[in-house]
């Protein structure tokens, strides 16, 4: 049986849902946009490497060669940041959702109070 009094334990607990969700997106997107500066400035620095370097034929490298071995330098970072990204990705989702939870409960508590009125 739904109740006023149920609903509202339920947006109770979805409250203290959206703040750790809330928390845990800020942790994620600062751990994300860390590991994203770290992997841009090591992408930039093995591209100036690389670009003052020559190739083992004794020609300089292409912009295509240049990239491409700059980003297998840093594919751990690579690996890394991409993990980061989908760990924001879910998070952000985890907290569409409890809002969508917060959306329904409202709902049926309206639906609730506008049954016991009648």
């Amino acid at each position: 049986m739904v109740t006023p009094v149920s609903i509202e334990n339920r947006l109770v607990t979805l409250s203290k849902e959206v703040d750790e969700a809330h928390s845990e997106l800020l942790e994620v997107e600062s751990h994300y946009y860390s590991m994203k500066s770290q992997y841009e400035i090591a992408l930039a620095k093995s591209r100036l490497h690389f670009a003052s370097t020559s190739s083992p034929t004794g020609k300089n490298y292409t912009v295509q060669q240049i990239e491409s071995l700059a980003l297998v330098e840093n594919q751990t970072l690579h690996l890394q940041m991409g993990s980061a990204e989908a760990l924001v990705k879910g998070t952000r989702a985890n907290a569409a959702r409890i809002r969508t939870q917060v959306d329904i409960a409202r709902s049926i508590g309206t639906s609730v109070r506008a049954s016991l009125d009648l």
